[in-house]
């Protein structure tokens, strides 16, 4: 079995961040010898971490793994890909650009009502499914962190009345690819202090339908737990090991029901 030897670490939050990552790699083995990984590059402080961790651990990763990091131009800012590409470079790391005509898909077809961001948001997750084989990569990096996480899990648990979250693996429903979320167990509040350090500047993507548009019960739910955490410091760490910890005998669902 591979082991993971993280390169030396430039500073005590650095080291927190990888060690965190690297728990998450671990516990849900997430990378393997030999894999080849899509790394997909937002432009904000979330993938660039993303990007920067996983490059140290794959420096001192035995027998090895590769990394692709590939920004999915939509179509929004034509200025945008530049930006972006001149941010990381700044930091040491060379990113493809690839357009896809996201913007034109999102224009035609977008349906009266219908919530735009989250249309745009399938689409290019269809197209980086699609990307993914095509340059020969296996799975997909995505800078999902543990705050993403539980406000999704109570997205669904008030919404939509389903009981779950972000998984730190995921294979796709086509099965050609497997989604990993190696900050799954970070803070965001660590992202950003990150961020700072490292003088990482994130890029602004100008767009119609974001423009002073936030998504409501999401920002809800970031200040409750924001709220809640600061009463109850380990508010998230609690979160994160119910998640860990499920009881389905416990739960109302028939099939999961255990007899004791």
């Amino acid at each position: 079995m591979s082991r993971i030897r993280p390169g030396k670490p430039r500073s005590d939050l650095e080291h927190e961040l990888m060690v965190l990552a690297g728990r998450a790699i671990g516990d849900h083995r997430l990378i393997e010898a030999g894999d080849r990984i899509l790394v997909a590059i937002s432009g904000g402080k979330d993938s660039f971490a993303l990007l920067r961790i996983l490059d140290l651990h794959r420096r001192r990763f035995e027998p090895g793994f590769e990394l692709r990091p590939v920004f999915l131009d939509a179509g929004w800012d034509d200025r945008a890909a530049g930006r972006v590409a001149e941010r990381f470079a700044e930091q040491g790391f060379e990113v493809a650009v690839v357009r896809r005509e996201v913007r034109r898909c999102v224009e035609e077809r977008l349906r009266p009502g219908s919530n735009p961001c989250a249309f745009c948001a399938r689409l290019r997750r269809g197209f980086l499914y699609d990307l993914a084989p095509e340059t020969g990569c296996n799975k997909i990096a995505l800078g999902h962190h543990l705050d993403d996480c539980l406000e999704t899990l109570l997205l669904n648990l008030f919404f939509t009345g389903q009981l779950k979250a972000m998984p730190a693996m995921l294979r796709s429903d086509d099965g050609r690819n497997r989604v990993i979320r190696p900050l799954v167990y970070v803070e965001e509040a660590l992202l950003d202090a990150f961020a700072a350090e490292r003088g990482f500047e994130p890029v602004p993507i100008a767009c119609p339908y974001t423009a002073g548009r936030k998504e409501p019960r999401r920002e809800e739910l970031r200040r409750l737990i924001a709220d809640l955490a600061a009463r109850f410091p380990r508010l998230r760490r609690s979160m994160l090991a119910a998640l860990e910890h499920v009881r389905p005998s416990h739960l109302l669902t028939p099939g999961l029901r255990v007899d004791e």
